[in-house]
């Protein structure tokens, strides 16, 4: 296991000490600029909250993004695996059909 290493995240108006793998550290920044530029559009478009109501709508946001990514890979594999089970029934059929001719 890798060493984490100790960085600096700001989101919204708070600055936040975590510890991360070094291979981590950029994904962990990009994704905290990301949700912090969430948070400013969140304020553009709804105006008069406090920054906990703006950092709850981006969580909401984020997490049905995040459902419907996983529920569309779900729906794929589901598809895939229908077809391959498509394709060895019909192979079988082929297959007895060529024995008998």
């Amino acid at each position: 296991m890798e060493e984490l290493i100790p960085i600096s995240v700001t989101v919204g108006d708070r600055s936040y000490r975590i510890k991360v793998e070094s291979q981590n550290e950029e994904t962990v920044r990009k994704t905290a600029k990301f949700i912090n530029d969430k948070l400013v559009e969140f304020k553009q478009q709804f105006a008069g909250k406090d920054m906990q109501d703006y950092i709850a709508m981006v969580l909401i946001w984020y997490a049905t993004q995040n459902a419907q990514e996983v529920q569309g890979q779900l729906v794929e594999q589901d598809l895939n695996d229908g077809f391959a089970r498509l394709e060895g029934l019909l192979n079988k059929g082929l297959a007895a059909f060529s024995e008998k001719g």
